[in-house]
């Protein structure tokens, strides 16, 4: 099951300097596991303010919550998901043959 989520950097609790490099490497890091464990597929900074937007691949919501738990960001507190929405397939398209 896919599902969506949309986040943002908590910049209204933490300056910009709280997002230091060591812990954006750290993010970028578990980032890069999380895609090769293929939980999650895709991921764009958001161009409307500082958060991203993660298409997730995953059974249900809880393995998708749990993933985003072990996000350094997250876990320091300075990262909500203000969108975690499943996705079903667009009826406007003919299945793949």
């Amino acid at each position: 099951m896919k599902f969506l989520t949309l986040s943002r950097r908590r910049l209204d609790l933490f300056p910009a300097e709280a997002f230091t490099p060591e812990l954006l490497a750290r993010e970028g890091l578990r980032v890069r596991e999380l895609a090769a464990e293929g939980i999650l597929t895709q991921i764009w900074l958001r161009g409307d303010l500082p958060g991203a937007a993660i298409l997730w691949e995953a059974a249900g919501e809880a393995e998708v919550r749990a993933a985003i738990a072990t996000l350094p960001v997250f876990q320091a507190g300075m990262l909500e998901i203000v969108v975690l929405a499943p996705l079903k397939d667009y009826p406007g398209f003919p299945p793949a043959s």
